[in-house]
Parts: C-alpha cells; sequence; structure tokens
C-alpha cells in the first residue's frame, strides 16, 4: 500500500527526469477505496459548479502548502499553469493576503475550505 512517490522535473533544455520524493505516499486508493471515490464525485462537481478552471487549481494549491505536501504541489502547480495561471500568481499564492494580484473575496473564500492551523492559514 505504501509506494515511493515521483515527480516530473523539466529542464531548462526541455529535458524531463523523473526523480523520487523523499518519503513514500499511501496508496489512497488502495487504502480507502470508498473514499477516493467521495473525492471523485466532489471534483466532479467542482468541476461543473460555475467557478474558474484558474481558481479551483489555485485552492488545490494552497490546500497543498497548507497540508505540506510537496508531490500535490508539484501536481497542482502543473494544472495551475496549464489552465493559463501566471507564476508570479503561484509564487505569490502563500502570501496572497499580502499581494494585489488576488482580490480579497475570492481568495477568502478559497482560504475558508482548506484547513489548517492559523499560523499556515489564510487570514
Amino acid at each position: 500500500m505504501i509506494r515511493p512517490s515521483t515527480i516530473q522535473l523539466q529542464g531548462a533544455a526541455g529535458q524531463t527526469q523523473e526523480v523520487f520524493m523523499q518519503t513514500e505516499r499511501l496508496s489512497a486508493y488502495e487504502a480507502a477505496p470508498a473514499a477516493m471515490r467521495a473525492v471523485h464525485q466532489v471534483e466532479a462537481y467542482i468541476q461543473q459548479c460555475g467557478l474558474e478552471e484558474s481558481l479551483i487549481e489555485l485552492v488545490k494549491m494552497r490546500a497543498s502548502q497548507i497540508n505540506g505536501c510537496a508531490y500535490c504541489l508539484d501536481m497542482h502547480s502543473k494544472d495551475a499553469r496549464r489552465r493559463g495561471e501566471s507564476e508570479q500568481r503561484l509564487y505569490l499564492l502563500n502570501a496572497w493576503h499580502e499581494s494585489p494580484l488576488y482580490t480579497r473575496p475570492t481568495m477568502r473564500s478559497a482560504g475558508t475550505s482548506t484547513i489548517g492551523s492559523s499560523s499556515t492559514s489564510p487570514r
């Protein structure tokens, strides 16, 4: 059930390299298949609920920052870029409340959908 995680790194010249993460990850699909079916149902709802695709990816990335998951940060940052998110907004996401690149009402609602300690949660 526990497997090593890998991420794909792309170099400046366009070459791709697979790198193993430092920690092994539990296979959620094997450990809790019913929970993962529920996650897929939530994801299906989120995709059709009317939120901008880039905002959805920012929420996922912010949750990954709060959870401290490098694998998820890698995945969601790549998805956000594919959906048109700017590098600058991705870099400043952890300090969104100080950046003029984010609108407060949108990010405040995004921040309330994540779980984290008061020191890492959006203010």
